[in-house]
């Protein structure tokens, strides 16, 4: 479950609207989500998943039962834990097992909802169309950002999730200093010096868990050949991304290179753990 669901939970407390919180407790083998996956159910909607089919169907149902006969009022009787085995009792081709313990979203509950840690923490260089395509994908994610551009009017006026910080500054390569060691870092701007700047401060940190620098495998070569010339060291130049995105996936389109962008992120992220 993301923070974006546990900010949601904090506004249903608020507005006193009724609502169970059901969470992976324990799981076993191949299941849908791992432990500590939470979801949210009220009587009209529901928020996160557990991964969805007859598993999250009938956690669903259950909840909405035991929200049923809540009175609201005294501390909560209703919460249980149910053993699911996903093949026999579900015929879901999973294999697996998952526990779930279904209760009241109350302020304890709230409490004891630990914070998602980020997959990774991204320095985003350009507010252009692809950044804009990359930031609306990231909004959904459990990362941390600060997107970085130099022309405030290039940010879109809806407002970014609260973990997408936006920042007009110039010089704006001097941000990449205040970046912590292992971040990831894309460059993606309107103009190939500053790309160039960018990904040189970038370089010489060296500390960088991923770098990926729009453009073609020809703009690579000429940066590499530049940046050697300036003192980049081959080994810190072979881990630059150019072109950026997983390979095979075709289109232009700024949101298709977005998607292939934002995959390549959690392909990196996964790499790192």
């Amino acid at each position: 479950m993301t923070d974006r669901d546990k900010r949601c939970a904090r506004q249903w407390l608020a507005e006193g609207r009724p609502a169970m919180l059901v969470q992976v407790i324990a799981s076993r083998g191949s299941v849908p989500r791992e432990a500590g996956t939470r979801m949210l159910v009220a009587a009209e909607t529901v928020a996160g998943t557990i991964g969805g089919g007859h598993l999250e169907l009938q956690a669903i149902a259950r909840a909405r039962t035991q929200l049923a006969r809540a009175t609201g009022q005294a501390p909560d009787p209703l919460e249980t834990d149910h053993h699911y085995p996903l093949g026999p009792a579900l015929g879901q081709c999973c294999g697996g097992a998952v526990t779930l313990r279904t209760g009241r979203l109350d302020a304890a509950a709230l409490a004891a909802w630990p914070d998602t840690p980020p997959l990774f923490t991204l320095q985003l260089h350009g507010a252009g169309h692809v950044g804009r395509a990359i930031a609306r994908l990231l909004d959904d994610l459990p990362c941390r950002v600060q997107w970085i551009d130099e022309r405030e009017d290039e940010f879109p006026t809806a407002p970014s999730a609260a973990h997408v910080e936006r920042l007009c500054v110039e010089p704006v390569e001097a941000e990449v200093a205040a970046a912590p060691a292992g971040a990831f870092y894309l460059v993606l701007t309107h103009r190939h010096d500053l790309d160039l700047a960018i990904t040189e401060a970038i370089l010489r940190r060296g500390d960088f868990g991923y770098l990926g620098l729009i453009g073609s495998a020809t703009k690579r070569a000429r940066f590499v050949r530049r940046l050697a010339q300036h003192g980049i060291a081959a080994e810190a130049l072979a881990r630059l991304t150019c072109p950026i995105g997983v390979p095979g996936i075709g289109g232009k389109q700024p949101e298709v290179i977005a998607l292939a962008v934002v995959a390549q992120l959690l392909q990196q992220a996964g790499l790192s753990k």
